[in-house]
């Protein structure tokens, strides 16, 4: 038995990729603050194993409290391979530093860091099996975008604890790997989020716009096929930032 742990997976890249695992019978344990009744749905029809814990990733003792009963629903139902996508993510606050909501920005670092770092650890401290663990980057995580100083830093930080942490696995010989997923832009929510912001917070507004009027921006579901592709080969490099653009 195989089953993927996603997070964020309610709506856009998180449920595209917990559809593309139900059908290839792959069972799905969902983290998210609301359950998508969708999911639900398909697993069921296609008999395969699913179930949703409500988790405001933004919460630490809930991340803490979560990630404890999944370790000990993956010891009673014994998966020998465990993928963990660490999906759920957000943008604000966009302004520009000197400018920063202080609660939004503490938010920022919870959701985009501090969550798939304690995901991480909690389940490499004692999950029996093998994990692969792909954390959701950003291209923002390589260069600075003006009003964006809260998501390209912690996309950056999320790049080094992966590189940092498949290197510590290596070393100590275990089966376990990860990989960060770079996706691109995609006609998400967060995208929306994007072009409500102000001029005067995020410079390139207009060019953000223009993605989606041109229909620059991808499916969710074309990028989420793309990393469940990836993650389902029987080699992956330990450690690396794979780029959607190189994968499709």
């Amino acid at each position: 038995m195989k089953l993927a742990i996603i997070t964020g997976a309610s709506k856009g890249l998180g449920a595209s990729i917990a559809e593309r695992m139900i059908s290839e019978k792959i069972g799905i344990i969902t983290v998210s603050r609301t359950e998508n009744e969708g999911l639900k749905e398909k697993a069921s029809a296609n008999q395969v194993f699913y179930r949703h814990f409500p988790c405001n990733l933004a919460v630490t003792d809930e991340i803490e409290a979560t990630f404890q009963t999944i370790l000990s629903l993956l010891d009673s139902e014994k998966p020998e391979l465990v993928y963990v996508i660490n999906n759920a993510g957000v943008i604000e606050p966009i302004a520009t530093a000197g400018s920063l909501n202080h609660q939004a920005l503490i938010q920022n670092v919870t959701v985009n860091l501090v969550a798939p770092m304690m995901i991480t650890n909690i389940l490499l401290s004692k999950a029996a099996a093998k994990l692969r663990i792909a954390n959701v980057s950003s291209g923002a995580a390589e260069r600075p975008i003006q009003g964006w100083s809260a998501y390209c830093s912690t996309k950056a930080g999320l790049n080094m604890f992966t590189a940092t942490a498949a290197v510590e696995q290596a070393t100590a010989g275990a089966p376990h790997e990860m990989i960060a997923f770079s996706p691109g832009i995609m006609d998400t929510d967060m995208q929306g989020t994007i072009r409500s912001s102000s001029k005067e917070a995020f410079h390139d507004l207009e060019k953000f716009k223009e993605y989606k009027e041109a229909g620059m921006l991808r499916p969710a579901e074309t990028v989420g096929n793309a990393l469940v592709s990836l993650l389902l080969r029987e080699e992956i490099e330990n450690g690396k930032v794979y780029h959607v653009n190189d994968l499709l």
